[in-house]
C-alpha cells in the first residue's frame, strides 16, 4: 500500500510540474517545437514589439462581425484560418475581413484532425479548399486540425508552395469558458514574435471578442503592434 501511494504521489507530482511548465511556459520549451521542425512556424524571431493574432473555425455569421469589429476599433490585424465548408453564405464575411486588411489562411473544409486523413484524401482536401479561398486572395497558409501534423503532411504542403502555422500562445479558449483566464494567460507569456491562438463560431467566438476587447487595450499600452501572421514572418531575424 506504501508503495502505491508513493507512485500515486509521483504522478501527482510529475503532472503538476508538466502542467506548470505547459502553463508559464519558459522560452526554451516554446521554442523546442521550432526546432525540431524547422518547416512549421510556431513563432518568428524579432526584437521588434509585434506578435500575430490568428483566428480558427470561421466563418460565423453571429460572432465573426463582433470579432471583426473589436479588431477594426484597436487597430489590429488577424489571419483568418477558415473551414472552407462554412464559407457558403458567409461571403461578405469575408470579403469584410479582406477590405479589413485581414490574411485568409486554410484550415480544410472541417474540424477534424487533419492528420488522421490518408495522403491522398490530405492533399485532396488541401486543394479542395485552397480553391474555395483562392476566390478571395492568395492563399499560402495553412494550419492543421487539432495542430497535430506528420512529416508527410509537411511534404504535401510545401509541394504545393503552403507553410505549416501553428503558434506559440494557445490560452485554452476551447476548453475553458474563462474569457479572463484566456485574457490573463496571452498576458501573461506575450513577447516579441508570438503567434497567438483564438477560435471563431459559437461560445468559443464569443469568447474571443472578450479576450481581445482585455488584451489588445493592454497590448497596446506595452507598445506592441498585432499584425498577420504573414506580416510577422517578414519581421524574422530582423
Amino acid at each position: 500500500m506504501r508503495r502505491g501511494c508513493i507512485i500515486a504521489a509521483s504522478v501527482i507530482v510529475l503532472g503538476v510540474i508538466v502542467l506548470s511548465l505547459y502553463l508559464f511556459r519558459p522560452h526554451w520549451l516554446v521554442a523546442l517545437p521550432a526546432r525540431l521542425s524547422p518547416q512549421v512556424v510556431f513563432q518568428v524571431r524579432t526584437s521588434q514589439p509585434v506578435v500575430a493574432l490568428s483566428v480558427d473555425d470561421g466563418p460565423d455569421e453571429a460572432t465573426t462581425p463582433e470579432i471583426l469589429d473589436v479588431l477594426r476599433r484597436h487597430g489590429a490585424r488577424a489571419t483568418f484560418f477558415l473551414f472552407t465548408s462554412r464559407v457558403a453564405g458567409n461571403e461578405d464575411l469575408v470579403d469584410d475581413a479582406l477590405k479589413d486588411k485581414h490574411e485568409l489562411g486554410n484550415h480544410l473544409a472541417t474540424d477534424k484532425a487533419s492528420i488522421l486523413l490518408d495522403a491522398e484524401d490530405f492533399e485532396r482536401q488541401l486543394l479542395a479548399s485552397h480553391a474555395t479561398l483562392s476566390q478571395f486572395a492568395k492563399v499560402r497558409l495553412f494550419r492543421p486540425g487539432s495542430a497535430w501534423y506528420s512529416r508527410r503532411m509537411l511534404d504535401t504542403l510545401t509541394r504545393h508552395g503552403y507553410r505549416c502555422v501553428l503558434g506559440s500562445l494557445y490560452p485554452f479558449d476551447p476548453q475553458t469558458r474563462s474569457a479572463s483566464f484566456a485574457a490573463s494567460y496571452v498576458l501573461s507569456n506575450v513577447r516579441p514574435g508570438a503567434i497567438i491562438v483564438l477560435h471563431d463560431r459559437g461560445a468559443r467566438g464569443s469568447r474571443t471578442t472578450a479576450v481581445l476587447s482585455m488584451i489588445l487595450p493592454e497590448l497596446q499600452r506595452r507598445g506592441y503592434r498585432v499584425v498577420t501572421v504573414s506580416e510577422l514572418l517578414e519581421l524574422a531575424a530582423d
